[in-house]
């Protein structure tokens, strides 16, 4: 039996390099695509997430001090060993959160593991950026201070993790900021936290020492809010909604915490007349098939100039149908479930309203004929307007509304016209206008005839999809502050 699990098989905490039984008992981890459990996941009392806390900042100095060689060593170690498990890891990882085979083996386990050797290779990580020495500045040469600008880590890093993604999510928060020499403290969501313990078992395994890693989990929300509050938490790192997100930046805000925030989205896929067909409904069609539409970067806001516009409703219509949902396990699955039975009915919901608002469900709709499963089949909303409830708020399923425009202006207006700005993407045969409306477009990120991500580029939203920037080199900048050594001239 392993040390991670006690005798009633179910897993334990991880805090200060040992494995704790919850105080507070333990709950079921139930697979979305059969209903059965999967596992039992510990509930953490208040104390044992603030000893957690108490366990990183204990360990903070010694890993702050330890060589960046050596910190990205452990990283690589931890690599290696989840690639080793990575069928097995995947297994999880699909009954954790439904997602198919071929999604958890390469974008969950398989991204996890390539971050955790980019940041085993990073460029010391105490140099995040060049060294910037400052030699002169508007008073002269004469007497002027030298100035070193350097980075150090932050802290304790509480990383709050989101459920449509348990090891790519997670690592993009752990590797980078280990690398910088802070300490985690990692409460991963409710729904999946299965996964994350693994993890946390393979970086033991890789050598970090007690304390540098913590994970504690539970389904009730003051296992966050007291990993937030902690006095020794220093920084904040939450991907989820943008209503949590908020309620955390108050809390952060009054103890000046640093805070980096991934919240949600609405992205807007604004396709001119002269696009290519098949690629936009195909680049659009990714949010019915990756993660089941559970993703905050899909392009859920489809603006299509009128032109183009039945071609492309069509198209949509015809690619959604010819998915295949089902078993997540079955290799010829496209589709499988969203998370819970609670967020299908909120899905569900929101088809129904709509329909009420006055928009045409021209895919999907109707729930398939599966006996177990929480399965929403993919589905498009036409006919639909930039103000109606299903164009504006995000669902976060594989369902998407399509509006359509005249000219080039109002595809921008309807694009901005959103709380949102995390991910918009633009299609159009002419490149020089794709490019002048990208540079218009209020998002943090701007995919141009392509869904895919160029994983060293920011990663980040403007208005409420969220603050600062991570992936690549920004990520190591995210959990870093910027210290100034200055010496006489």
């Amino acid at each position: 039996m392993s040390e991670a699990s006690d005798a009633a098989d179910g897993q334990r905490l991880f805090v200060g390099g040992r494995w704790v039984v919850p105080d507070d008992g333990y709950y079921e981890v139930v697979d979305p695509a059969t209903e059965e459990t999967v596992g039992r996941a510990p509930e953490a009392s208040r104390d044992q997430v603030l000893a957690a806390c108490a366990a990183a900042r204990e360990a903070f100095e010694g890993w702050s001090r330890t060589p960046a060689g050596e910190r990205a060593a452990v990283l690589g170690r931890a690599a290696d060993l989840i690639r080793g498990q990575l069928g097995a890891y995947a297994d999880l990882a699909r009954a954790e959160t439904g997602a198919t085979t071929a999604t958890a083996r390469a974008m969950q386990v398989g991204v996890a593991v390539a971050r955790f050797r980019r940041y085993a290779t990073a460029e010391p990580a105490e140099w995040a950026i060049p060294p910037q020495i400052n030699e002169a500045g508007p008073m002269g040469k004469a007497g002027v201070m030298g100035a070193l600008a350097v980075r150090q880590p932050v802290g304790v890093v509480g990383c709050i993790t989101s459920y449509n993604n348990p090891w790519a999510n997670p690592a993009g928060k752990v590797a980078p900021a280990l690398a910088m020499g802070n300490t985690v403290v990692v409460k991963p969501a409710p729904q999946d936290p299965l996964s994350v313990y693994r993890m946390a078992e393979a970086l033991e395994a890789a050598g970090a020492p007690p304390g540098v890693v913590n994970v504690v989990s539970g389904r009730s929300t003051a296992v966050g809010e007291a990993a937030v509050a902690s006095p020794d938490v220093d920084m904040v790192s939450f991907t989820g909604s943008t209503a949590v997100g908020q309620r955390i930046a108050e809390v952060c805000g009054r103890d000046m915490k640093r805070q980096l925030m991934e919240l949600g989205g609405k992205g807007a896929a604004v396709v001119f007349e002269d696009a290519d067909v098949g690629s936009a409904v195909a680049g659009i069609g990714t949010t019915f098939s990756f993660y089941s539409g559970q993703i905050c970067t899909a392009p859920t806001r489809v603006l299509v100039q009128r032109g183009l516009y039945d071609r492309l409703v069509d198209g949509l219509a015809a690619y959604a149908g010819r998915l295949r949902v089902g078993d997540p396990a079955a290799p010829e699955t496209v589709v499988g479930p969203v998370i819970t039975a609670e967020h299908r009915a909120r899905v569900e919901s929101y088809v129904e309203l709509g329909r009420k608002e006055g928009a045409t469900v021209v895919a999907g709709g109707e729930r398939p004929p599966l006996e177990r499963g929480f399965y929403v089949p993919p589905t498009v909303l036409a006919d639909c307007t930039n103000d109606m409830r299903v164009a504006r708020e995000e669902i976060f399923g594989p369902v998407v509304s399509v509006v359509p425009f005249d000219d080039e202006e109002e595809g921008i207006a309807l694009a901005n016209d959103s709380d949102y700005g995390l991910i918009d993407y633009v299609w159009s045969g002419d490149v020089a206008r794709a490019f002048r409306v990208a540079r218009r477009l209020r998002a943090g990120g701007v995919g141009i005839n392509t869904v895919g991500r160029n994983m060293e580029a920011p990663f980040g939203g403007f208005k409420k999809s969220g603050v600062g920037r991570d992936v690549g080199s920004y990520a190591l900048h995210a959990y870093s502050e910027v210290q100034a050594i200055v010496w006489p001239g």
